[in-house]
């Protein structure tokens, strides 16, 4: 993947995720839940919740270079055993 951009956060809604910001650092498993312009700044941004705790984070779109979709099947099941 290229560039995270609008259409990238778009097709990403409701699932699962690592994001990975320009800075170096990673967000692990969140779910992208919706995408919000501040109208005052023309700035978008993307908001998750976190699995488990259910914090919401509010980052912006520029912050993220890009994303990894996560299967939660697999997370679940090694936690079990």
């Amino acid at each position: 993947m290229n560039s995270f951009n609008l259409n990238v956060a778009k097709s990403l809604l409701g699932k699962n995720v690592n994001l990975h910001l320009k800075d170096g650092s990673v967000i692990v498993n969140v779910q992208l839940a919706e995408i919000q312009k501040d109208e005052m700044r023309g700035e978008i941004f993307v908001s998750c919740i976190s699995h488990g705790k259910g914090n919401r984070l509010k980052i912006p779109l520029r912050s993220i270079a890009w994303a990894k979709p996560i299967d939660l099947y697999i997370i679940e099941t090694r936690t079990k055993n």
